[in-house]
């Protein structure tokens, strides 16, 4: 017996399927998506989801200097003349970061391995960001289930797809 399914798929496409769903399922909540490939996304991100829940408060936070370019009210950079050229002038500022652990940044790096990167699109092109999505699931996932051992995902039967009659459920984070 496998010990998962082929989905009909040649290896790549079966990753990159799952990869994909995996990615939009951490990131929306739920997906529509057939009964086998449903249960074959769950267990990957039951994993991830364990993962995150393990490592969620395994960092330790830093206060460090930065250097930031000082703006004017129009928010562009003010500029100095100094010795003839124009310089940029920069402040110092403390700011506190969180600093992973090395097994959270091992769980990060798991991570980032296996889902694709997310972009939130806005209404024009410069307002297109690149969505963190480890730190989405260490953030926001990871705490509503901190007191569950494992059952993250729930697949609710929705009926059969009206094309080839496949039946189709609804993946959903608990």
């Amino acid at each position: 017996m496998a010990k998962y399914r082929k989905l009909g798929r040649t290896s790549s496409q079966r990753k990159a399927l799952l990869r994909n769903q995996v990615t939009q399922l951490l990131y929306h909540g739920k997906i529509v998506t057939t009964e086998a490939k449903a249960k074959e996304v769950a267990k990957i991100a039951e994993s991830m989801i364990a993962l995150a829940v393990k490592e969620k408060d395994n960092f330790e936070e830093v206060t460090v200097q930065a250097k930031v370019a000082r703006k004017d009210k129009d928010g562009k950079r003010v500029k100095e003349v100094v010795d003839g050229k124009k310089v940029t002038v920069y402040d110092t500022v403390e700011k506190t970061i969180k600093k992973d652990n090395p097994s959270r940044l091992h769980a990060r790096r798991q991570m980032l391995k296996f889902l694709y990167p997310v972009t939130e699109k806005g209404d024009k092109k410069r307002d297109t960001k690149v969505v963190n999505l480890p730190d989405h699931i260490f953030n926001e996932v990871a705490p509503k289930y901190v007191g569950r051992n494992g059952g993250y995902t729930r697949i609710v039967k929705i009926g059969q797809r009206k094309g080839d009659g496949a039946l189709e459920v609804v993946l959903e984070l608990v």
